[in-house]
């Protein structure tokens, strides 16, 4: 039996890779990326902390608004006290309801990822035509209001289709998130050049572990120091990412932002900080193109 194949990347170990080191020969590149997600009222797709009910959901309606109202704002006191930066996932739809966010982002000097229009909808899921239109119009709401191109992209709910690569590199994106099978950067072909994938975490992520998989947030916690030391130690071998996924409306909860303040603060005091590059995704990217790090895989 012969198993499909993507042809993006060939197979390529960790070990076998030519060495380098992140700026300043730091060992661990370390980002937060927060997921700024607007849904629709009364249809398409929505997170939930139990279940869902009959249209118009409006208990998971208004979970989901509380991240934005409350949540989002806890996150932001927390990464300035501990002055950590961050890079944030945006639904292009944010700029017609809460532009308050932006500008806090702006002043932060932080990075905007493309995230599509709404997590309402699943990009993977379009024809080619509706996937081009999606990013075109996520995109241009974007430079019209930064001034600039956003360097990365992430779908909604992790979604691609056979051509999202492609249609992403033609759009002038850098990166995208969407591939989680490395704890490098790894460079995906398309069809008119390449573009690079940043390891973006479904396990260390809220979503995934305590709305699915029901960890607690204390289990999370442990989750997350633990792949942290562990890729500390790896990271004296060779260099590697290690993402932090969050969501305003999971960690922006008070029981759970508790824990997030352990996990951040942990982090930042780690015994060995002196290893970690505590950076961005679109700075990553920058880096690595530059270096032409991992041209071959």
């Amino acid at each position: 039996m012969k198993l499909k194949h993507h042809n993006r990347y060939p197979y390529s170990s960790i070990i076998s890779r030519k060495k380098f080191s992140w700026p300043k020969k730091k060992k661990l590149a370390f980002y937060i990326a927060m997921n700024i997600e607007r849904f629709s009222f009364g249809e398409g797709k929505i997170h939930t902390p139990s279940y869902t009910t009959p249209q118009p959901d409006v208990r998971n309606y208004g979970w989901t608004a509380y991240g934005l109202r409350v949540g989002i704002w806890r996150f932001f006191d927390l990464i300035d006290k501990l002055k950590l930066p961050a890079c944030y996932l945006i639904n292009s739809s944010i700029y017609d309801h809460g532009l308050e966010i932006i500008k806090k982002i702006r002043k932060r000097k932080d990075e905007i990822v493309g995230h599509g229009r709404t997590n309402s909808e699943s990009q993977g899921e379009l024809s080619l035509e509706k996937e081009r239109e999606l990013i075109k119009e996520a995109t241009q709401i974007v430079k019209r209001n930064e001034g600039k191109q956003p360097k990365g992209w992430m779908g909604p709910w992790i979604s691609e289709s056979h051509h999202t690569p492609d249609l992403l590199q033609e759009n002038g994106y850098k990166y995208l998130m969407d591939w989680p099978m490395d704890d490098q950067p790894i460079w995906m072909k398309t069809k008119k050049g390449k573009i690079l994938s940043i390891p973006y975490p479904v396990e260390i992520n809220d979503a995934p572990a305590m709305l699915y998989r029901h960890h607690t947030p204390e289990q999370f916690a442990k989750m997350f120091m633990d792949q942290l030391d562990v890729l500390l130690d790896e990271s004296e071998k060779y260099p590697v990412v290690c993402g932090l996924s969050l969501h305003t409306f999971i960690v922006g909860q008070p029981f759970r932002f508790k824990y997030l303040k352990k996990m951040l603060e942990y982090i930042k005091n780690h015994k060995k900080k002196k290893n970690i590059w505590f950076t961005r995704p679109g700075e990553i990217s920058d880096y690595v193109y530059k270096k032409k790090i991992n041209q071959a895989n």
